[in-house]
C-alpha cells in the first residue's frame, strides 16, 4: 500500500471520527436541553398545584374562613395551570410540524390578533397602529395567529406605564414575507433580549405579575416561526422598547386555501 493510500486512508478515518464526536456532542447538548425544559416546565407546573395545596390546607384548618375568597384564589392558580398545560402542548404541536399548510396572509393575521387585543391595549393607555402589505405564506392560521398574537400581548403588557405604543407591520418581498412587532418601553441591553426567546423568561426575571404569563410566550413564537421555515429576530429599539421581526417563505403564486 502506497504512502498516500495510506495518508488518504487515515485522513478519511479521522473525518469519520470527527464527524461522529460532532454528532454525539450535537446530540448530547439536545439531550441537556431537552432535560433542562423538562425540569423548567416539571417546575413550572409543580407551583400552581403548590399554591392548591396550599390554600386547601389552610381552608381546611381554618373553617371560618371565607369560602368566596378561597374559591377565587383556587380559580386563578387553576386558571394559571391550565394556560401553562396549553401552552407547552402548543409548544408540542408546533415543535412536531403537525399541521396543514394552507395560504395565510399575515396582513390579515395581524389584523385579527391586534383586533383581539385592543381592549387590553385601551385599559393600559397604549396605542396600536397596524400596518402593511398583504403577506401571503404558506402555514398554519391558527399557530401563525398565535404567534402574531403573542408578540402583540408581549409589546403590550411590557410597555410604558401610559402613553406608550405599539406598531405591527406587514411586507411582501420576492423572497420572504415580515411580519414586525415594536413597543416602546424600558431600555434593553442586547445580552437580555438574547435570552428572551428561552422558555420561562420574563423580562429581567422570572417574576410573576398579573401580566407575565406562563413564560413561554416568546419561546412559542420561535417554535412557530422555525415551524414555518422561517426567522426570528429582537433588537433592541434606541429608544426604549423591543423589535420583533418574522420573516417567513412566501406563498407560491397561484396557491389557493
Amino acid at each position: 500500500m502506497s504512502v498516500r493510500l495510506k495518508l488518504t486512508l487515515s485522513y478519511a478515518g479521522f473525518l469519520m471520527l470527527a464527524g461522529a464526536l460532532l454528532l454525539a456532542a450535537v446530540w448530547v447538548f439536545l439531550l441537556a436541553e431537552q432535560r433542562r425544559f423538562a425540569a423548567n416546565a416539571s417546575h413550572e407546573l409543580r407551583t400552581p398545584l403548590a399554591i392548591t395545596q396550599a390554600l386547601l390546607d389552610v381552608a381546611r384548618n381554618d373553617l371560618n374562613r371565607d369560602a368566596g375568597e378561597l374559591v377565587d384564589r383556587l380559580h386563578a392558580v387553576n386558571t394559571r395551570a391550565i394556560d401553562l398545560t396549553e401552552a407547552l402542548l402548543l409548544l408540542s404541536r408546533a415543535d412536531q410540524r403537525s399541521f396543514t399548510r394552507v395560504q395565510v396572509d399575515l396582513s390579515l393575521v395581524a389584523e385579527e390578533a391586534t383586533e383581539t387585543l385592543l381592549p387590553l391595549a385601551e385599559k393600559r393607555g397604549l396605542t396600536i397602529e397596524t400596518s402593511g402589505d398583504m403577506s401571503p405564506t404558506m402555514g398554519s392560521h391558527a399557530l401563525l395567529l398565535q404567534m402574531t398574537t403573542n408578540l402583540v400581548h408581549n409589546a403590550i403588557v411590557h410597555n410604558l406605564p401610559e402613553q406608550g405604543s405599539v406598531w405591527v407591520t406587514t411586507s411582501a418581498h420576492p423572497t420572504t414575507v415580515v411580519l414586525t412587532v415594536e413597543n416602546t418601553g424600558e431600555k434593553l441591553a442586547p445580552q437580555l433580549v438574547s435570552t428572551l426567546v428561552e422558555p420561562f423568561q420574563r423580562g429581567t426575571e422570572r417574576i410573576r405579575t398579573d401580566h407575565a404569563g406562563v413564560g413561554l410566550g416568546l419561546a412559542i413564537v420561535k417554535s412557530i416561526t422555525q415551524a414555518h421555515d422561517g426567522t426570528l429576530t429582537l433588537t433592541p429599539r434606541p429608544a426604549g422598547g423591543l423589535r420583533v421581526t418574522v420573516r417567513l417563505p412566501p406563498a407560491p403564486p397561484h396557491t389557493g386555501r
